[in-house]
């Protein structure tokens, strides 16, 4: 729970009662909590929020209870979610409507592991800028949660993947997850010119996806063939300062998008779809996601230093 803002250090363990389900919603026994970088904003003040705050937008488990109004939800059903907030505990009030079946022969760590990030990932590659045979796309932090997923799916569509990753293990992961090319940069993103790199082996790129922000934005747009797309869908670095769109037509006509999963699946609908078919691809090895690193509920200071350092390979999970 969050009292107030600031470093991980403010996370702090405390023990409530047990909420009961209301209308429309499930009390769920917490298996698993996805880590997300939205969870590090809202604790650092980045991101404002209502405290007390408890973070988690992500997770998995067993149904306990339900509310009036949670038809098709049964106590009993292995269930995962995304959801605003509140799944760093051992038990969360969750949305009836926010709720995904898992798939028998699905583990709930990976459930949690896989939901949100390979939604994403699945969301950028299919819907965000459909990719097909013969298009070329740069993938910065590839080896992160999101950027591992989406090289595999950018693959699997037959795009050529150019992936950025600090680090021989981190360029090893992109390359198992299917890029072409890796752009190992050895300081960070604004001391070594990346986009000079890209150019050289590709020419320029047809799309970039970029979950960094403020630091790669501007050698991204470099990167990009005339009428190519840039795809912003996070901000790990800070935000993107102000785009003159003159910009964007001295670069060739390009285009500019900042994505988030919410507009592309606007329904209930939409959300079990996409859920089904990124468990389905796990279930089948086309998506193989990467667990970095659980930690107990009481840890999750140290989850959020983990992700910080920017030491972590794929996801971060928390074991109530």
């Amino acid at each position: 729970m969050l009292e107030s803002q600031g470093p991980p250090s403010v996370l702090r363990a405390v023990d409530c009662e047990l909420p009961e389900p209301g209308q429309g919603q499930v009390l769920v026994r917490v298996v698993a909590t996805g880590v997300n970088v939205v969870d590090l904003l809202q604790r650092s003040g980045s991101y404002a929020v209502s405290l007390p705050f408890t973070p988690g937008l992500e997770g998995s488990g067993v149904v306990e209870r339900v509310g009036p109004g949670t038809g098709g939800v049964s106590p009993g059903d292995r269930v995962a979610w995304a959801a605003p907030a509140g799944s760093y505990a051992t038990h969360c009030l969750v949305r009836a409507d926010r709720i995904v079946p898992v798939p028998e022969r699905l583990p709930l760590e990976v459930a949690a592991t896989v939901l949100v990030q390979g939604m994403t990932a699945h969301a950028l590659a299919t819907d965000v800028v459909p990719l097909r045979p013969g298009d070329v796309c740069l993938v910065h932090a590839a080896a992160g949660g999101v950027g591992g997923l989406l090289c595999q799916y950018a693959a699997a569509r037959g795009a050529t993947v150019v992936a950025t990753a600090s680090g021989a293990e981190k360029a090893q992961t992109a390359l198992a997850h299917g890029a072409r090319y890796v752009v190992d940069y050895a300081v960070d993103y604004t001391v070594e010119d990346v986009a000079a790199r890209v150019r050289e082996l590709t020419g320029g790129v047809d799309v970039v996806y970029d979950g960094v922000g403020r630091d790669t934005f501007a050698a991204g747009l470099s990167c990009l063939r005339p009428r190519g797309t840039f795809v912003l869908y996070g901000q790990t670095s800070g935000p993107v300062p102000p785009v003159d769109p003159q910009v964007l037509q001295a670069g060739g006509s390009l285009f500019l998008t900042k994505a988030s999963l919410g507009a592309y699946d606007p329904t209930r609908e939409d959300l079990l779809r996409r859920a089904a078919t990124v468990f389905d691809d796990v279930l089948a090895r086309r998506l193989v996601p990467r667990l970095h690193a659980a930690y107990a509920l009481e840890e999750a200071a140290e989850a959020h230093a983990e992700i910080e350092s920017r030491r972590s390979i794929g996801k971060l999970l928390l074991r109530p």
